[in-house]
């Protein structure tokens, strides 16, 4: 009896072949974005993908001060942080932020759906987030994310 072996294919990081994505967030609720945003920088969108292995690919946001909270977290949403000292917790609420970095709103919502491993913050690396519509990566030929 012939047995037909198959044998799951595993990515290796040398053989991962990353392309560039560009998305304006004009618009787009922040939530939405950032969980498909997530998936391409895991690699979750190829059929090549592997847990243990940074399968994703590069992402550009543009626009990023234009993302669209639903309901009323622009007011209620709030984001903490802590100095390292006694009484030492600070909170800044959606709006102000969108103010003061419009980019940390997008960068902690997709920092938030990737995982909290040493994989995870190197897929982070491969994001670039801008508030207006100009990048400098126009040399990567970056395609449109659906």
């Amino acid at each position: 009896m012939d047995t037909l072996s198959y044998k799951t294919k595993s990515a290796k990081n040398t053989e991962v072949e990353r392309r560039w994505f560009i998305v304006d967030a004009d618009g787009e609720v922040l939530g939405r974005m950032g969980s498909k945003v997530a998936t391409v920088l895991r690699g979750k969108h190829k059929p090549s993908y592997t847990a243990h292995v940074d399968t994703g690919d590069y992402v550009i946001i543009v626009n990023a001060n234009k993302v669209r909270l639903t309901g009323a977290k622009l007011d209620d949403k709030e984001y903490l942080s802590y100095t390292g000292y006694p009484g030492g917790q600070r909170a800044i609420n959606a709006k102000d932020l969108m103010v003061k970095h419009p980019t940390k709103v997008v960068e902690n919502a997709i920092k938030g759906m990737l995982p909290k491993t040493k994989l995870g913050r190197a897929m982070f690396k491969k994001l670039f987030i801008y508030a207006g519509a100009e990048h400098p990566h126009s040399a990567q030929k970056p395609e449109e994310l659906k």
